[in-house]
């Protein structure tokens, strides 16, 4: 019932939508575009990961033990990519007025797993100023390559964010501020039940500050982009032991497109401390670390370093035929008091070839591979996976001059 609630309130806004603009287009000239696709993912996954991630290749849900998910050898399918958005561009004394409302059938965090509605843009912009929740400034969302598996690189920044945002240099240059909606989750490792009984509360008492600038040229684009955060966690009751404390998270991104070819070239790198929540795929911020000679504060935490690397080539064979291939690694500095078994690194692999029989309508076959590794009982986990995807899309503009 919830999730048909949520598709007709969907349906009436662009019902409504469409009929402002009907209304409106010999006024202000209002155009909107409404977009889409329909997308099968059908595939076999060789080995074995988190059952409610059973159609994405993320090694933070890959085994942490021998056969923690049952055995290998599982069949998937699903239309859980199918999106559907709206976008406007109005004229006013202002400049243009930019809206994206868009939503896709992923479900996660307690959907996880689920064929349900979740929210991926709710965005406005006019001139320099945008308000909403679209890419976080930390991000370039044109690394993500052109593959049909829906999570992507693990070691990609990828994460679309509530923000405010100021964009006062536009066009071949750009260069954004935002303040950020804050978030980070912490890990107490070996000292589990000690922290947890002491019911610490995260708490973040500034928003997060990102900043980007990019060159945009011929030969495609250079972004540069940094982040800070600061995070506190607190102790209800800090008699006599208090296990309060606070640390400041931080980040430096290199991303670029390069036109090699017939191709381009997708990279980045990213490297900080307490940003794993900006990350596509890792765990937790901030780890639990010993305090030796503190009998007030024994455990503290510490925000944990990262490295992540994205390197992918597209390549357009002919405008029927393309291929994606590429490799991505995160890397993550454990804490002295994480568990053994705890997430250490991910290694992420694809390669596909697409088939584009007319405009609009894309399918075809991808080999992936993704790879954990724990941080430091010696443990290791693969996961290999041949899939096959349909993709159909629609577009339709409305009003405009």
């Amino acid at each position: 019932m919830r999730m048909r609630g949520f598709a007709m309130a969907a349906m009436l806004l662009l019902l409504g939508a469409t009929a402002a603009v009907a209304q409106d287009e010999m006024g202000q000239g209002t155009r909107l575009d409404v977009y889409g696709f329909a997308m099968l993912d059908m595939g076999y996954d060789f080995k074995q990961n988190d059952p409610a991630w059973f159609d994405v290749v993320r090694p933070t849900k890959l085994p942490a033990f021998e056969n923690q998910f049952g055995e290998d050898g599982r069949f998937y399918s699903g239309v859980r990519q199918s999106r559907l958005g709206v976008k406007s561009y109005t004229s006013t004394g202002m400049g243009d007025l930019k809206t994206i409302f868009e939503f896709e059938m992923f479900g996660v965090g307690v959907d996880a797993g689920q064929t349900t509605i979740r929210l991926r843009h709710a965005w406005g912009e006019l001139g320099a100023w945008g308000a909403g929740q679209t890419w976080s400034p930390f991000m370039d969302p044109d690394v993500f390559p052109n593959s049909v598996e829906y999570w992507g690189p693990s070691g990609m920044v990828f994460f679309r964010n509530v923000q405010l945002r100021w964009t006062p240099i536009q066009g071949d240059n750009v260069f954004m501020v935002a303040l950020e909606r804050p978030g980070a989750s912490g890990d107490s490792g070996v000292v589990n039940e000690f922290v947890t009984g002491q019911g610490l509360q995260a708490r973040f008492p500034a928003p997060d500050i990102s900043a980007q600038y990019r060159m945009n040229r011929g030969w495609g684009h250079l972004q540069f982009s940094a982040i800070a955060r600061y995070i506190k966690w607190d102790d209800p009751d800090p008699v006599p032991i208090d296990l309060s404390g606070s640390t400041v998270g931080w980040g430096a991104h290199v991303a670029t497109n390069i036109k090699l070819g017939s191709g381009v070239f997708r990279g980045s790198v990213v490297y900080g401390e307490g940003i794993e929540n900006y990350m596509n795929d890792a765990p937790v911020d901030i780890g639990a670390k010993a305090n030796p000679g503190n009998l007030v504060t024994p455990v503290d935490g510490e925000a944990l370093p990262i490295l992540g690397v994205v390197a992918f080539y597209d390549m357009n064979w002919s405008d029927a035929w393309s291929t994606s291939i590429g490799y991505s690694l995160v890397d993550i500095d454990n804490s002295d008091l994480q568990d053994d078994s705890d997430f250490q690194k991910g290694q992420y692999a694809l390669v596909n070839l697409m088939h584009y029989p007319v405009k609009n309508v894309m399918y075809g076959p991808e080999l992936q591979w993704g790879k954990r590794t724990n941080n430091s009982d010696g443990f290791t986990s693969d996961d290999y996976r041949i899939q096959f995807s349909a993709k159909y899309t629609f577009g339709k503009t409305f009003g405009g001059k």
